[in-house]
């Protein structure tokens, strides 16, 4: 097995993840197979219980496992299928440790970071590299591992030792080190400033980990004298030091990298140049110039509590923009605080309240996302009842879903204290309650997670026929709360349509309203499995409905093209 480690130095937050994806997509144009582990040195044992504005999206994959935004990246990216392993963190390696001395495993001796937290670490890298996430027999070629924070914190120094450790025995030829730097340019001097790498590289290799690429990160081009600065005294020769600046998206990076021949260092130093393939890039070229050369944009109000933040949503967010490219369109975020538009903020905050309306009224389409707690669900509310009530394109994802019900139960089924449990727990007419089989007591990996199988109902709906006209779909999950299976009848009576439901057929899976252009709702997370290229299903029907092509998609759909 061959590894790329990528760490980061300066500052946190300089794009490590995307560098981490993009190094990945290079080396497996260049026909190798890539499989990538992220390491978060925080104390948690995963990023379930982690607010968004804390930590950004809690990513959900296939297996259940609640993980860092950047196993996100690294799916996109790379198109593969990670498990809960990939994703490495401290609270795990001294979970796993502390249960084997309890077993007895250490045979009396004095549990120590080194060398038992360090050997830890070192075999659960070496046994999840093996594994296959790219659907093919086999472990990969190569392993981008991508150390989380910055080089020289307290938390991070068991990790770093560990792999000083796996980089000396895997030898020299399976181990490259590229560590992202900033290049910062002061607004006074305007002089791109080489110093605070030098320091970040000075302290990985008192670490006893030498980096043999340098992936610096600037506003603009570093200058050649930049180049030979850092060179000189970070002892990388001049052809590994990567400028990754500013671009106009995210794809063009592993452009920029192929580009500056990364892709040679990097083979070279795995010596891997006798069976690798020149890169081709063609379709992702294609992607990043498509991209730029759009035109047109279509304006969606994003209805959110974690609006503050936008890497909340990230993957809401990605799966936008792919369906959006295919539409040809731009996609035009309106983020809007749920809590901007209820009536209290109109006597609070009023010009917010005036503004959130406004930009709501002016939107294509709206999307509420999911989320946790009560802040903000009266604006939701309001926001789904006038997607109603206008004929607006609606797409409700988790919490997004369950909001439709609470409007709809409130609104049509007259049922004034419609609720959710969630909210309040002694609601008179609890539409949306806890799953039975969820814990009270711990928060930690107690929903309902990973991928789960929704049937569809009927062949004679919109979210059927987007899906190809399958019998069933496999989406990711992420909750604990879900439509109460007795009101059901009610709300069906009164027009409400649940088109989908899990293989017991008592949990509420999907929920259309016929009378409407484009009103769907849906219990899982179809975010999470959208790619470039191949949107997610509901997402391409959502920006479709708000572009006005939804009928024409759906008739070619049904004449099989």
């Amino acid at each position: 097995m061959k590894y790329v480690l990528v760490t980061g130095g300066v500052v946190s937050g300089l794009g490590k993840g995307v560098t981490a994806s993009s190094v990945g997509v290079v080396l497996k144009a260049c026909g190798l197979r890539v499989t990538s582990i992220k390491i978060d040195p925080y104390l948690n044992t995963d990023a379930g219980t982690m607010s968004p504005f804390e930590h950004g999206e809690v990513f959900v994959l296939d297996d259940g496992g609640e993980v860092d935004l950047d196993l996100g990246n690294y799916e996109r990216f790379l198109d593969v299928t990670l498990t809960k392993n990939n994703n490495i963190t401290t609270g795990k390696i001294y979970q796993s440790v502390l249960e084997k001395e309890r077993r007895g495993a250490y045979l009396g001796k004095t549990v120590q970071v080194v060398p038992h937290i360090t050997d830890a670490i070192r075999n659960w890298i070496e046994s999840v590299a093996v594994i296959p996430v790219d659907g093919k027999e086999g472990p990969a070629d190569v392993c981008v591992i991508e150390l989380g924070g910055t080089v020289g914190d307290i938390e991070s120094m068991p990790f770093i030792e560990a792999l000083r450790q796996l980089s000396f025995s895997v030898g020299q030829d399976n181990f490259c080190l590229i560590h992202v730097s900033l290049i910062p340019v002061l607004g006074v001097v305007g002089e791109q400033k080489t110093k605070p790498t030098q320091h970040s590289v000075r302290e990985l290799r008192a670490l006893g980990l030498t980096p043999h690429l340098l992936a610096c990160r600037s506003a603009q081009p570093l200058l050649e004298n930049t180049k030979e600065k850092l060179s000189q005294f970070c002892h990388v020769p001049i052809a590994n030091i990567l400028n990754i600046h500013d671009v106009p998206n995210i794809w063009h990076i592993p452009l920029l990298l192929r580009n500056q021949n990364a892709h040679h260092s990097i083979l070279k130093q795995l010596n891997l140049l006798s069976i690798a393939t020149p890169p081709d890039l063609k379709a992702w070229t294609k992607m990043a110039e498509t991209y730029d050369n759009l035109t047109k944009s279509v304006r969606i109000a994003m209805v959110g509590k974690y609006v503050g933040l936008t890497d909340s949503y990230l993957s809401v967010v990605k799966a936008l923009l792919h369906a959006c490219i295919a539409c040809s369109f731009k996609p035009s975020i309106d983020w809007i605080a749920a809590s901007d538009l209820e009536d209290d903020s109109a006597k609070l905050t009023p010009e917010a309240h005036t503004a959130a309306w406004e930009t709501l009224r002016n939107a294509k389409c709206i999307l509420v996302p999911g989320g946790f707690g009560d802040r903000g669900v009266r604006g939701m509310i309001l926001a789904a009842n006038y997607a109603r009530e206008n004929n607006i394109p609606y797409l409700g994802i988790c919490l997004g879903m369950q909001i439709s019900v609470i409007e709809f139960a409130r609104s049509v089924v007259g049922l004034q204290r419609a609720n959710s449990t969630e909210f309040e727990e002694k609601t008179p007419d609890p539409v949306i309650i806890f799953m039975p089989e969820g814990s009270r007591t711990h928060m930690g990996s107690t929903m309902r997670l990973g991928s789960r199988r929704t049937l569809f109902q009927t062949p004679d709906c919109i979210t059927s026929k987007l899906y190809r006209n399958a019998e069933y779909v496999d989406e990711r999950h992420r909750h604990r709360y879900e439509v109460n299976p007795e009101v059901i009848g009610a709300l069906e009576e009164a027009g409400l349509k649940f088109v989908g439901k899990d293989e017991t057929g008592k949990r509420m899976e999907i929920l259309e309203l016929p009378s409407h252009p484009f009103y769907v709702g849906v219990q899982f997370h179809p975010e999470f499995k959208s790619r470039p290229g191949r949107p997610s299903a509901l997402f391409l029907g959502f920006i479709l409905a708000a572009t006005k092509q939804l009928g024409a998609y759906l008739n070619t759909c049904q004449n099989g093209s």
